[in-house]
């Protein structure tokens, strides 16, 4: 797998459905340099998992927003797809009420991109082209600064959600670290001091 931290976030231009049902094209990531992203990858629309995923992050939304964090979804559906589940209530298994970007992947190359494109395409005897595996995202998520330069990525096999506290604890200690300049240990949470990055302070933090 491709490990993106420290490297520039992958760029895109793809149909997207914005503000919970209008749908846009040429959505790109380019838009919000200057604001932190988080971009998480989810596998299917009309699932399980997925909607607790997008409901949770959308319970959270004004605390990511409080941050200057803009955060987006993507997965390998088309934006009619996301747009007939967005327009489905949440007790007959829609996402009615999710707010946030919801992009189109229908090519598959942001997945491939940021490589959570579960799958992989081969040949056969008769030197067909198959698909070997089913081509969907894997729950990839990636903390994107306001410089456009990944600083934190997650990947949760299909079946396993992933923790919406944890991915706000990631932009704290990230804006932690560029307001103090200080480093976040183990187990570090927003109101906790840092420490500074050298024997001294190593030394100083564990003595507390």
């Amino acid at each position: 797998m491709a490990v993106l931290v420290g490297k520039e976030a992958p760029g895109f231009s793809a149909s997207a459905v914005i503000n919970g049902g209008e749908i846009v094209e040429n959505f790109t990531l380019e838009q919000f340099r200057g604001k932190y992203v988080v971009l998480f990858f989810y596998p299917k629309d009309f699932t399980f998992v997925c909607p607790t995923e997008l409901f949770a992050f959308q319970e959270r939304l004004q605390e990511f927003k409080d941050r200057n964090v803009e955060v987006i979804a993507c997965s390998t559906d088309t934006e009619q797809s996301h747009w007939g589940w967005l327009n489905m209530a949440k007790n007959d298994g829609g996402i009615k009420g999710v707010t946030y970007p919801i992009v189109a992947d229908t090519n598959k190359t942001i997945s491939m991109n940021y490589d959570v494109l579960a799958g992989d395409f081969g040949w056969d005897d008769n030197g067909e082209m198959i698909a070997e595996g089913e081509l969907i995202a894997y729950r990839g998520l990636f903390l994107i600064d306001r410089e456009g330069v990944v600083r934190h990525q997650l990947v949760n096999d299909l079946p396993l959600g992933r923790n919406v506290e944890e991915a706000i604890r990631m932009v704290d200690a990230l804006q932690f670290l560029e307001e103090n300049g200080e480093v976040c240990p183990a187990n570090w949470s927003k109101g906790k001091g840092g420490l500074k990055a050298t024997h001294e302070g190593i030394a100083e933090y564990l003595s507390h």
